[in-house]
């Protein structure tokens, strides 16, 4: 069910619960589209049981036809229209929004959603989450001033936070001052079962990728914060350094973005057009990955990235800049390889000694999909996820009874 907030109306209301349904979480996202945040929350709502929670997706901009990978028919999606800039109404709609779901959580999620966390205490929300999934921008570094003083200002209205990472989670106390003990850290899972090794040669490929010898896949939004002009740059270096590889290696950057104009004209200018291709966004990311033989993340920083699970899970070796999460997901020499930040060379070397050991992208591939079975399948992430909750709820419960 879709519901559409404007001028502080709510069209197709959310009916009210009855006394013995499941109780409400009301996740608030700042735009419901492609992304990785969007997909730790489908994964999440998709993975758990009917019968813990109910759901309703509460977006500060508005939503897309993303929502469609939901596999319930009773999430509620409200979308609040925010304009740019401050705008008093969004958060006077964002109280009347909660006054009539009455959830009994509210969980916001990174510094865009952030401020809705007082308006869910004004409705009386006693049970208040907030996660922090990545920086980019002005933020990257987690240490843009003015950010942080909201951050700090409206840490009272926060009961429990959560990092995606244990980098995230110690900025959140150290920089933050969140206590230690209401800063929880949870990774994001992947679906093991559809995103998995190939079976064989792998199925027909693109007339892009057709008679490579070795395929490096990248996939993501196409944003400053994941500098993909370092990946196109890598591969120009590999070219120059070695002709054959323009015959033997192809590029497929997945995803779509601000950068892509960016990213084309560095691709004319270094001559690839034969070599690299903007598959722009797709909906069969795991097919593709199925045809890759590498992956590449060369962001500037990171929380925890889901399509580097989702390579793994694939089978995958990864190659992969030391930033932010990513530390914790690839273990370097292992299932992959860690390179500086906006480094070509250094990310040209390691798509080499790929290209020129298959044993080496087996073993690191396979490594790759035994630790994503271990530590992050759903079924780990929803635990989790369902023993926060309980506990929360069982907290706030406890004092408000005290």
């Amino acid at each position: 069910m879709t519901t559409s907030v404007i001028d502080g109306e709510i069209k197709a209301r959310a009916r009210l619960p009855e006394a013995s349904e499941p109780p409400l979480i009301a996740h608030v996202l700042f735009h419901f589209g492609v992304g990785g945040l969007e997909n730790g929350v489908v994964n999440l709502i998709n993975g758990m049981p009917a019968d813990a929670f109910r759901h309703a997706i509460v977006c500060v901009r508005g939503a897309s036809d993303f929502r469609r990978r939901l596999n319930r028919d009773d999430v509620a999606i409200i979308t609040l229209d925010k304009p740019e800039g401050v705008e008093v109404g969004s958060y006077l709609r964002a109280w009347r929004v909660l006054r009539r779901l009455r959830p009994a959580i509210v969980h916001t999620r990174n510094l865009a959603a952030l401020e809705m966390q007082l308006p869910a205490a004004l409705a009386g929300v006693t049970c208040r989450i907030h996660s922090e999934h990545g920086r980019e921008g002005a933020d990257m570094r987690g240490d843009y001033r003015t950010y942080n003083l909201i951050r700090k200002a409206l840490r009272p209205a926060v009961h429990r936070y959560v990092g995606l990472s244990r980098d995230l989670q110690r900025w959140l106390i150290e920089t933050i001052g969140v206590p230690r003990e209401r800063v929880d850290q949870i990774y994001n899972g992947v679906d093991v079962d559809r995103f998995r090794p190939r079976a064989g040669s792998p199925a027909t490929l693109p007339p892009q990728l057709a008679g490579a010898e070795l395929i490096i896949g990248a996939v993501g939004r196409l944003a400053p914060v994941k500098d993909h002009l370092t990946l196109i740059r890598a591969i120009e270096a590999m070219v120059a350094s070695d002709p054959s590889a323009r015959r033997a290696v192809r590029l497929a950057i997945v995803g779509d973005g601000p950068c892509r104009e960016d990213c084309m004209q560095t691709i004319r200018s270094a001559g690839l057009e034969d070599v690299v291709w903007l598959a722009g966004e797709r909906s069969d990311v795991a097919e593709l990955l199925q045809m890759m033989d590498v992956f590449c993340l060369t962001s500037i920083n990171e929380g925890i990235n889901n399509t580097v699970l989702e390579a793994m899970a694939s089978g995958l070796p990864v190659v992969a800049t030391r930033v932010g999460g990513n530390p914790e997901l690839v273990t370097d020499d292992v299932t992959g390889v860690l390179v500086p930040p906006r480094d070509p060379a250094a990310l040209a070397n390691a798509l080499q000694a790929y290209r020129s050991d298959a044993s080496l992208r087996h073993r690191h591939g396979a490594a790759g999909r035994v630790r994503v079975e271990a530590d992050f399948s759903i079924e780990r992430m929803v635990q989790q996820y369902l023993s926060l909750y309980l506990g929360a709820l069982h907290a706030r419960r406890a004092v408000h009874h005290a």
